[in-house]
């Protein structure tokens, strides 16, 4: 009998796969997402010097509204993009984390790219 894979081996697989090309530099950190049933975190990364420069959950301070959700994700957005701007970066890589790309790590990633920390998103076309 073949054993069904456990959900949260398979996602750190494939954050593994992401993660042999992705890498945080001080000039481009990484923006890693971490996304949780009740909460969403995200951190601003520079993987050469090992620190964190930058973040923000839902279980920050001045944060009461429920966390999992499109709209607390998009606020974290906003919030981690303001705080990255701050200390004074201008561009990030985007690490989703092994989540798929949808509902609650792209809504922060779009209002991170509104703020301008990430480039416009490449329209992909689908065979129809």
């Amino acid at each position: 009998m073949i054993s069904r894979p456990n959900r949260k081996e398979r996602r750190r697989h494939v954050h593994a796969r992401i993660r042999k090309r992705l890498h945080g530099t001080a000039e481009r950190p990484r923006l890693a997402v971490y996304r949780s049933l009740k909460h969403i975190y995200a951190q601003v990364i520079d993987d050469d010097a090992r620190r964190t420069l930058a973040a923000a959950s839902t279980t920050g301070a001045g944060f009461e509204e429920y966390g999992g959700n499109v709209a607390a994700a998009s606020k974290v957005g906003s919030e981690i993009a303001e705080r990255a701007l701050a200390v004074g970066i201008e561009r990030v890589v985007f690490d989703r984390g092994g989540h798929n790309f949808q509902g609650r790590v792209r809504a922060l990633a779009e209002s991170v790219q509104k703020a301008g920390l990430l480039p416009p998103s490449r329209k992909r076309s689908r065979r129809k």
